[in-house]
């Protein structure tokens, strides 16, 4: 018999085989070279023209050695760190860190139901929320607050969320002025910039028009963020049908172009700066021409590109845990699970939207309770089954032997809590289910969600609390 080693075997999930993977690598390549992308800022075409990339007018064809050489100076991993400097993200590999949502216009009331717009004081809740569940790794600005001043929107939800929440942050903002402002308090956070280049606590997510366009205003924001160390995402949204072509794998290809050619962009500002691949590629519902946040295809391309990076050896950032349910109900249920299971599965590494209602218009501290206890489910499943001799019991089955029963068995001690149990999902037959007040799941998760809320995030130190105020104060 051979020996009994120590294995723990991880499910995961593929959606090209190797060699369709170098096909869509190729075909990237080629639009690319062929199709180009469009770029109008002179500083970047400028460096374009210097490192070889053919420029006619504002048509950018980037060739493969642009490309290849891209690859080679950027990071494979990239450490984010929580208030106080201590690294708790590692994007790198298969390994997924899931998020919620970022910059919905609503928001629905845990206690009401009651739908209206997002405001200041529900970054705070929702921030707080995300800082007491421990299978949310890091946080987005959750929403764009109506009762600001909206140029100064994207800062001050930024600084809320820093303040209730200890863990890392992403990020989007309007402009560069904004994007200073921002990383400024996070320098302040760190506490140093030395601190925040070692580990940074905050990454911008910057967009390319699909398809295949680059605007000056995301450009100038790329620089800043290559110039001072700031980790970027550059995710595009093709809609296959509208934005990218209707076929999934062309719309891939588009995807990959369009974040390859950011890819490039930033490398040539700064080798080595920290770049983040992937997209928001799903359909376009031809019944009600809505960016669907729901659709499995949206699950299947975000599992595509997970694949990608993990080929070019990039960071990646996916998109789980949403749905175009209105509210957290069975349909959120169905289509948050089944894209959790699809993201973590394939290995996509910072995955938002989670807890996301309405095609990515509504904010729900109900729902991003309910996807964090699927995400819970999840990882319990992923992290497989062990292999070893004492995980065999071949010694503890012929101990109780036929007929026997193992809950008084010291084995059963050492392992009973290996098991994963829910705080919201009712296992109890029926009578105890009465028994206990007979509560549905709505009921279930409202209560949970309102005892959660509770929770009071660590402060911030005095003096940083009121420095990051001064700053606010100063913000034009």
């Amino acid at each position: 018999m051979p020996d009994r080693v120590r294995v723990k075997a991880k499910p995961r999930l593929k959606a090209f085989r190797r060699k369709e993977v170098e096909q869509v690598h190729e075909a990237t390549l080629e639009v690319l070279e062929k199709t180009g992308v469009k770029v109008t800022h002179p500083r970047v075409l400028s460096l374009l023209a210097d490192a070889g990339a053919k420029i006619d007018g504002n048509r950018v064809r980037i060739s493969t050695e642009l490309v290849e050489t891209a690859l080679k100076s950027a990071p494979s991993h990239i450490a984010l760190s929580r208030r106080g400097g201590l690294r708790s993200v590692m994007l790198r590999g298969n390994k997924s860190w899931m998020g919620p949502s970022l910059d919905c216009l609503d928001y629905l009331v845990p206690l009401t139901a009651e739908r209206r717009r997002f405001t200041l004081e529900d970054c705070r809740t929702t921030a707080a929320l995300l800082d007491a569940l421990p299978n949310y790794s890091w946080g987005m600005t959750f929403g764009l607050a109506d009762d600001v001043p909206p140029e100064l929107a994207d800062r001050l939800v930024l600084k809320e969320a820093m303040v209730h929440c200890e863990k890392p942050m992403v990020f989007c903002c309007k402009d560069t002025s904004s994007l200073k402002d921002i990383y400024e308090m996070a320098v302040l956070v760190a506490g140093s910039k030395k601190k925040f280049i070692k580990a940074p606590n905050i990454v911008m997510l910057a967009d390319p028009i699909s398809p295949l366009v680059h605007s000056d205003e995301v450009l100038d924001k790329v620089i800043f963020c290559a110039e001072n160390g700031i980790p970027h995402i550059y995710f595009g949204a093709p809609q296959a049908g509208s934005t990218g072509p209707a076929t999934f794998a062309g719309t891939v290809v588009q995807a990959s172009a369009e974040s390859l050619s950011g890819l490039v962009i930033s490398q040539l500002v700064r080798p080595g700066a920290p770049f983040i691949f992937g997209a928001l590629a799903t359909v376009m519902d031809m019944r009600t021409m809505v960016f669907s946040y729901g659709a499995p295809e949206m699950s299947l391309m975000s599992s595509a590109m997970a694949q990608m990076a993990q080929y070019y050896r990039l960071p990646s950032f996916g998109t789980a845990g949403c749905s175009d349910a209105k509210l957290p109900d069975a349909q959120a249920a169905a289509e948050a699970t089944f894209s959790c299971h699809s993201s973590i599965f394939s290995g996509a590494n910072l995955v938002h939207d989670c807890g996301l209602l309405d095609h990515g218009s509504l904010v729900s501290p109900s729902c991003m309770m309910l996807v964090h206890e699927i995400i819970s489910m999840i990882n319990q499943y992923v992290r497989g089954i062990r292999v070893d001799e004492d995980s065999l019991a071949v010694d503890v089955i012929d101990r109780i032997g036929p007929g026997g029963h193992f809950l008084a068995d010291d084995h059963t001690f050492e392992h009973f809590a290996d098991v994963w149990y829910s705080n919201l999902f009712e296992r109890s037959n029926y009578q105890q289910w009465l028994k206990d007040g007979g509560r549905r799941f709505d009921e279930r998760l409202r209560q949970l969600t309102l005892e959660t809320l509770k929770h009071q995030p660590a402060p911030l130190p005095e003096k940083l609390a009121a420095e990051l105020d001064r700053m606010a104060a100063s913000w034009k």
